[in-house]
């Protein structure tokens, strides 16, 4: 194992939490993690409200494609601290649900609806990939300009914030389904539900605490000594191998991996580096408004099953809801009297999709409201509101080609970026990937062993890591 030196590790979100914990499994004890936050777990943190409720950043559901990341997990917070959950997620349009994935279960749509997909499914143009095709070319030649029209473009304008065709396409991976005419037609014919697609078709979550419960617990076990919070990190001087806080405080490393988003570690660099700053810079990315809606009442029998839904229509302004309590019923305060319940909307914010933050809880609670979510103000009992400034690092047309400038040049100062912003690759960019995104840097920087999946997403998202 190679002596490196000190290392620093700059957040203690998933990635941050990988490399710490592969340290702490080695042996290597001179690390430290600093974090801005008063807790572990950056954006899969999570927080309890005033009135007991708590809530997640966004909707988070864990599945894994590594058999280590497993383990981590099972030693985070032991069997019993998890719920298992079979996925039972919906799309919300024309005023019904529609089993997912939406282009598999078309039979629920009206009959004019189900003519228009078949018919752009019928006349899509050949396909023509390409290694920088554009999302908006793909759905065309994958799902035909009916369901681009009905469903595929305005999802995903209200998801990603920006237009399909300032994308690129080979984010997709395992996370889109695509159509197969033939099974399409069986399943309208036969009038057959299609609902097992997909990499998290069972997930589990923490029985306590949510989502962030995972990484608090794996940071205590860590130890203490390791983890600085409160310690927001405002300049590192690559040349002296430095680190300065917004305290003033001068901290000295030998080896650094940050997690910060790739734009804000460019502002960091001093002497300031062009060749990160200015590309790093371009990159584009999404806000994310993360609005909990805590319920009085019982909750709906529609949505007792539900783990979450998808609403491309105009007429709310979330992308997702989550029915938060199904997750767990310990994310509500009370949980055996069966008083409250929870929904947990996501909204998506950007240059071209802006987003009124003084008027955007109420306008969740009329969207509640429209989509039949709830039926009465009168239900809402408390609500809480987050705005994730970095919520998804959008894979844009020119993402790559500004990645294949940004790497070498953080690589010749001596600096590793890793992570969901820290690398910036949305298509590994899970908790699993980013977690292990840390593991296999330290793997990498101590014991010679190369990156798989920050260098190679399509091999990390076959379950390579899946072994016996």
């Amino acid at each position: 194992m190679n002596d490196v030196g000190k290392i620093v590790i700059i957040g203690a979100g998933p990635t941050g939490i990988g490399a710490a914990y592969r340290l702490k499994k080695l042996g290597y004890t001179n690390f430290q993690v600093l974090e801005a936050s008063e807790q572990a777990g950056g954006l899969a943190s999570s927080y309890q409200d005033e009135k007991g409720f708590t809530w997640d950043v966004g909707g988070h559901v864990q599945f894994s494609h590594y058999d280590y990341f497993d383990r981590a997990m099972k030693e985070a917070l032991g069997e019993d601290g998890w719920l298992h959950h079979e996925r039972e997620s919906w799309v919300w349009i024309a005023d019904r649900f529609v089993p997912y994935p939406f282009q598999n279960n078309l039979r629920y749509l009206p009959r004019e609806m189900i003519a228009k997909a078949l018919r752009g499914l019928a006349e899509r143009p050949p396909r023509t990939p390409s290694p920088n095709q554009d999302f908006g070319s793909w759905i065309d030649q994958t799902f035909g300009r009916g369901l681009r029209e009905i469903f595929m473009e305005p999802y995903n304008f209200k998801v990603w914030a920006y237009p399909p065709e300032r994308m690129w396409a080979g984010w997709v991976g395992e996370r889109v389904a695509v159509v197969d005419i033939g099974r399409v037609s069986e399943n309208i014919i036969l009038e057959k539900d299609d609902v097992s697609w997909g990499p998290n078709n069972t997930f589990q979550f923490p029985r306590y605490g949510g989502t962030g419960a995972v990484w608090r617990a794996l940071a205590s076990q860590i130890g203490a000594q390791h983890f600085r919070y409160n310690t927001r990190v405002q300049a590192i001087d690559h040349a002296a191998k430095r680190i300065r806080t917004e305290e003033g405080e001068q901290i000295a490393y030998d080896r650094l991996l940050s997690t910060v988003p790739l734009d804000v570690l460019g502002r960091m660099l001093h002497p300031c580096v062009d060749e990160v700053m200015e590309p790093a810079s371009k990159l584009l990315y999404s806000h994310s408004h993360i609005i909990g809606v805590g319920l009085t009442g019982e909750m709906p029998a529609k949505l007792q099953k539900k783990c979450w839904m998808y609403f491309p229509e105009s007429n709310c302004p979330f992308y997702r809801v989550t029915v938060f309590s199904h997750y767990s019923p310990n994310n509500v305060p009370e949980p055996e009297t069966g008083k409250f319940w929870s929904l947990m909307t996501e909204t998506s914010e950007s240059g071209v999709k802006p987003v009124n933050r003084e008027t955007v809880v109420e306008e969740t609670i009329q969207g509640l409201l429209n989509t039949g979510l709830i039926h009465s103000r009168d239900q809402v009992y408390h609500t809480w509101y987050y705005v994730a400034e970095h919520g998804y690092p959008t894979p844009s047309l020119e993402r790559n080609e500004l990645l294949r400038k940004i790497e070498p040049a953080l690589k010749k100062i001596g600096i590793a970026s890793r992570g969901r912003f820290g690398a910036w690759r949305y298509e590994v960019s899970n908790q699993d990937h980013s977690f292990m995104q840390g593991v296999e840097w330290v793997n990498w920087t101590l014991l010679d062993v190369p990156e798989l999946t920050v260098r190679f997403a399509e091999t990390a998202n076959a379950n390579w890591g899946k072994w016996a």
